[in-house]
């Protein structure tokens, strides 16, 4: 739909200050200090990819480059050169000075060509988007929204003094200077900031963020369980938990003990330390199947979008140690079929398959669930056997350094999607130190993430405001 509003009565309703102007300026339609030239409606049949002039879409506005080349006849007059002022005239009406090489105009763009002598071009590209982002806010709209040229024409300019404007110009250009300049600040911290945590994370899991601690403790003669031992002890109960289970089978079917029953159980996958480095002292290598009770794909069945039936987790709810327990769909399906299928507090889930190898096999510990909820195929969940919050160090693990090579080198790509295997997964290297140790680690971890996610949401805020 097209744009009804009066320009006048725009300027006075805008809130926002960027239709203002000085008191002693008067104003002028842009059409009587510009000339206005709409594209042409060059024949599609004649675009290439490969060959011809380039040719200036709607699309290529933002970006200020194209990939459209014509190779039909034009006229000079359509001719763009580097630097011309273009507008949108469809969807949200953007406006750029053209950055690339002589260009065609095409329909649906078109070319603001200010007289210099009274407006200088300069202060037009940076005073004109204020007025195009008004007229887009109040233009209605069903499908796509139109601007006309006789709209841009009545936009009704503030008119310095000439030299003034050039002043102005000139004071802008110095102050966008400086505010590029803290913005490259603001995009570096964020950048560094990143570093900064997988430093973090990295340092966690090869203990040299436990170093001194752990001097200390020799230093003490304090007796703690390490992580060997602590390994040990979660095979034998693991064990303990299965006979356990298969005895009570027996008894409730009525059945005999059978003969070396014992040998059928299936004993986790131990690591493969080929190549692994060597740990701190107190530290041993683990896998992800030997700290937990099951590894388990998810359900297959197609979730709906409408609320019916049980929650389940969308694949994007699981990132980097964060579960989103708001990113969910519904599913359809009896209570006896999400048996086992349940997601508890302290599980562990990763991601199965996904379009990005960065957001493959990422693991993240399950808590605070305001609902019972089930994972789906493309999801693993896993539940550690070590304890209730085992789940938080096997999650930190999984996302960095070893574990997490280990994931990316097995990766595999089909029909666009990459995944890995839940074989792949129980393989996984996961060193463990002590459980004292894991402790004293996670709460250093989450002290100095604390404070970077507080420093993050200040840098974010910064370039929400004035990044583009």
């Amino acid at each position: 739909m097209a744009f009804t509003m009066g320009l006048s009565e725009l300027i006075e309703a805008d809130t926002s200050g960027m239709l203002a102007k000085h008191s002693s300026w008067e104003r002028v339609p842009l059409a009587e200090v510009a000339s206005i030239l709409n594209g042409a409606p060059f024949d599609s049949a004649f675009f290439s990819l490969t060959e011809g002039m380039p040719l200036v879409r709607i699309r290529d506005i933002v970006p200020g480059e194209t990939n459209t080349r014509y190779t039909g006849p034009y006229e000079d007059a359509y001719l763009v050169e580097p630097g011309d002022l273009l507008i949108g005239m469809d969807g949200d009406f953007n406006s750029s000075c053209w950055r690339s090489s002589v260009a065609l105009l095409n329909q649906r763009v078109c070319r603001i060509s200010p007289d210099e002598a009274f407006y200088d071009k300069e202060l037009l590209a940076l005073v004109l988007p204020g007025y195009l982002a008004a007229i887009n806010a109040n233009t209605p709209s069903v499908t796509v929204k139109h601007l006309s040229s006789k709209t841009v024409g009545q936009i009704e300019l503030p008119l310095p003094p000439r030299a003034e404007q050039a002043r102005i110009v000139a004071k802008l250009e110095e102050l966008l200077s400086d505010l590029d300049a803290g913005v490259a600040e603001l995009k570096a911290a964020q950048k560094k900031l990143q570093q900064y945590r997988q430093s973090l994370l990295k340092a966690a899991v090869e203990g040299t963020l436990t170093s001194a601690w752990r001097e200390a403790q020799r230093a003490n003669g304090a007796p703690i369980e390490t992580g060997e031992q602590l390994l040990a002890r979660i095979l034998r109960e693991r064990r303990a938990r299965w006979e356990e289970k298969q005895l009570a089978k027996f008894k409730e079917q009525g059945k005999p003990v059978p003969r070396d029953w014992q040998k059928k159980y299936p004993e986790p996958v131990a690591p493969d330390t080929t190549g692994l480095p060597e740990l701190p002292a107190g530290w041993v290598w683990a896998t992800v199947d030997q700290l937990s009770e099951f590894v388990r794909n998810g359900l297959s069945k197609t979730p709906n979008t409408e609320g019916r039936g049980f929650r389940i987790f969308r694949i994007n709810a699981v990132r980097p140690m964060a579960v989103n327990g708001a990113a969910i769909k519904h599913i359809e399906i009896s209570a006896d079929e999400a048996v086992g299928y349940w997601v508890e507090h302290g599980d562990v889930l990763a991601t199965r398959y996904n379009g990005s190898i960065d957001l493959l096999g990422v693991f993240a510990m399950v808590q605070g669930l305001s609902a019972r909820t089930l994972h789906p195929d493309k999801l693993i969940r896993m539940k550690p056997v070590s304890g209730p919050d085992a789940g938080a160090w096997m999650a930190l693990c999984g996302n960095v350094g070893e574990s997490r090579r280990h994931l990316v080198a097995r990766a595999k790509t089909t029909a666009g999607q990459t995944g890995i295997s839940g074989d792949d997964l129980k393989r996984t290297p996961i060193p463990l130190p002590s459980l004292t140790e894991q402790l004293v680690l996670r709460e250093m971890v989450d002290e100095a993430l604390r404070a970077v996610s507080s420093l993050g949401q200040s840098v974010e805020r910064g370039c929400s405001e004035f990044c583009v």
